[in-house]
């Protein structure tokens, strides 16, 4: 079995670094995927994909990366379910990343971070 997702977007907000409950670092982010073909209007829409990052990659990300900026991420697939305050049931998917390329930053970094460790 095989589970990898390689997605290549833009952050639709400035990265906000926070601390799990156990202390660990780590950051959702949204990325605006665009799609490869362009709607009846003539224009391409986009996929906004939920991302996770935890501790030295996530710490790296928000400290090189802002609103807009194009990076790369490599990581997995992960699902869950909850239920709301309302008790109403939701189902959530989201992007566990495990490598992230800065691909065109407003700081100009060129860098790669892979994580080193996991949550």
């Amino acid at each position: 079995m095989y589970n990898s997702v390689y997605l290549i977007g833009r952050l639709t907000t400035d990265p906000e670094l926070a601390s799990s409950k156990n202390g660990k670092k780590v950051m959702s982010i949204n990325l605006a995927v665009q799609r490869s073909y362009k709607n009846s209007d003539g224009i391409y829409e986009a996929d906004f994909i939920r991302c996770v990052l935890w501790e030295g990659i996530a710490t790296r990300t928000a400290e090189f990366c802002h609103k807009g900026d194009l990076v790369g991420v490599r990581g997995q697939l992960r699902t869950s379910n909850y239920e709301t305050e309302d008790g109403e049931k939701k189902f959530k998917i989201e992007v566990v990343v495990e490598k992230i390329s800065f691909l065109s930053t407003s700081n100009s970094a060129e860098e790669e971070v892979k994580t080193t460790s996991k949550k």
